[in-house]
């Protein structure tokens, strides 16, 4: 890349770093401290800020690089990512969205402990929650790393390190001092960026080929090698029944993590009343489903435009798709037009990452605080001490997520939130169902669903061919896979589930009637919620 590029680019970082910090700064000069203003932003956004907050956090970098990448690389396989996270928000709009709001107060952790007893729930919960929050992060920290890596020339690895601690850096400060309220204001420009990012890049692929999409087709199966396959099922999730069930394995766990993710179920309590979210949660699905139908005009155009050689050239997991596709629309890279071209998306697309992180981390410190700090402490904790240990475990999540990203550098963004969508789908979605609908549910069903989703999800992908056993395993010189499919929700959703009806069938203590039906009133009508 030349000079031009990275100076502008970093030009592009730097201000809209100064942007959200000014932001965070501001806001923290005006709240009070309370648990309710650093969590949920004192419940004050409207469902139409709520809905920008919703999609600026659902829209992360492997949405906008990930998904590009894989649809770049193979296809019509890469189409089931774009599908399955558009799917997954008719499961929240239909069974967690109001009914969520309702229930909780801060966390997932609410909801479930509203007829349960307290402590070994929140801890089975925070603990989920947390694990769930590393992993996506660890996803959007490989998207920063290969975003500047790309951007100044990929001057080793050492250049994904240190963006990779930048990041983690910068996410700790913004949660530290800004809470909810900031990180929702940061998310709401974000979101805003990133679709008139999309936008202007849509447009100009459809221009390029004269609006003829099916002109776009049969160029990028042309230039990606594979010829009639690339348009077709099979090229990634083809090869015999491990690669189908692998297929089935992802579809699953993206459509049914989303009602998991501990950072999009905290957006709920942001708005004062249970109407609101269900309306932010339809604002979102009209962002979130425009945004995700424009990935594949991304992807197939960066296979057409750019070739998927050249991709692969790049990053091989094909993470560095749109921005040179964004090269390319512009008139190349001795052009001024490519240049700036380049340079605006790469920055979006560092802003995406930087707000999500900050929407995770701050969903994870809560975790931390309000379920395992709170739920330890005897007497229980006050909300001033609570949220200075969530201030504090902010730090701490960002130091275990940077040293993840750094290992994981080399896989696809949308392959890594992929696991993360797995173990919300085992450990919290079972859990959260049965608390909300299963009126039998016991305390003992809750800690055995949560660990009998949670624990088999983890073994099964440090047993995958995601960290042994292959070229592009984390540890590709050791090979201690016994476990074929890269995507573990096959196994460990239905773990989940079957965990938590045994642990309520097996339970010596009866299920509380009273309080179950105080629960279905509440979460149905709002009557008593927070």
């Amino acid at each position: 890349m030349t000079a031009n590029h990275q100076t502008l680019a970093l030009l592009l970082f730097s201000v809209f770093v100064a942007v959200t910090l000014a932001i965070t700064t501001w806001v923290s000069r005006n709240r009070h401290g309370s648990a309710e203003e650093f969590y949920a932003g004192g419940r004050l956004f409207s469902p139409m800020e709520n809905g920008f907050a919703i999609a600026g956090d659902y829209m992360s970098a492997a949405s906008f690089l990930g998904i590009s990448g894989l649809i770049a690389l193979f296809g019509y396989d890469g189409l089931l990512y774009s599908v399955g996270f558009l799917v997954a928000w008719l499961v929240v709009l239909l069974l967690v969205a109001e009914l969520v709001r309702n229930c909780g107060r801060f966390t997932l952790a609410d909801v479930i402990a509203a007829r349960m007893q307290e402590r070994p729930v929140r801890i089975a919960a925070g603990t989920s929650s947390v694990t769930v929050s590393v992993l996506y992060l660890v996803a959007q920290m490989v998207g920063a790393g290969s975003l500047v890596a790309l951007l100044l020339g990929r001057t080793g690895g050492a250049v994904q390190a240190w963006t990779v601690v930048g990041v983690g850096g910068l996410m700790v400060i913004y949660v530290s001092l800004g809470g909810m309220r900031a990180t929702t204001w940061i998310q709401i420009v974000k979101a805003v960026l990133l679709m008139g990012g999309a936008i202007t890049l849509t447009v100009l692929v459809l221009v390029r080929f004269h609006g003829d999409f099916d002109q776009l087709l049969r160029t990028a199966a042309q230039r990606s090698g594979h010829g009639a396959a690339f348009l077709a099922p099979g090229l990634k999730y083809g090869g015999g029944w491990t690669a189908r069930l692998d297929f089935i394995s992802l579809g699953l766990a993206l459509v049914l993590g989303t009602a998991g993710l501990p950072h999009i179920l905290s957006r709920f309590y942001t708005v004062p009343t249970a109407r609101a979210a269900r309306r932010s949660v339809i604002w979102s699905i009209g962002l979130i489903g425009s945004f995700y139908l424009m990935t594949i005009v991304l992807g197939f155009g960066a296979a057409a435009i750019v070739g998927s050689d050249a991709v692969r050239g790049s990053n091989a997991a094909g993470n560095t798709a749109v921005p040179l596709l964004a090269l390319d629309l512009g008139g190349g890279p001795d052009s001024t037009a490519g240049t700036v071209l380049f340079a605006v998306v790469a920055a979006v697309a560092f802003a995406t990452i930087l707000a999500v992180v900050a929407g995770i981390t701050l969903a994870s410190s809560a975790s931390v605080a309000h379920d395992l700090y709170a739920s330890l402490r005897r007497p229980r904790a006050e909300p001033r001490s609570e949220v200075a240990v969530a201030r504090v475990a902010a730090a701490g999540i960002g130091v275990v997520a940077i040293a993840l990203g750094l290992l994981a550098r080399d896989l696809n963004v949308a392959f890594l939130v992929g696991l993360a969508f797995a173990v919300a789908a085992s450990a919290n979605l079972p859990v959260l169902l049965y608390s909300l609908f299963w009126r039998n549910f016991t305390t003992r069903g809750a800690v055995w669903s949560v660990y009998g989703g949670l624990v088999p999800a983890l073994v099964l992908v440090v047993l995958s061919p995601v960290v042994s056993g292959s070229e592009t395993s984390l540890f590709p010189g050791v090979d201690f896979h016994f476990f074929p499919l890269e995507n573990p929700g096959l196994v460990s959703i239905p773990l989940g589930f079957l965990a938590g009806w045994l642990g309520t069938v097996t339970s010596a203590e009866p299920p509380d009637e009273a309080r179950h039906a105080e629960t279905e009133v509440r979460a149905l009508t709002g009557a008593g919620a927070v």
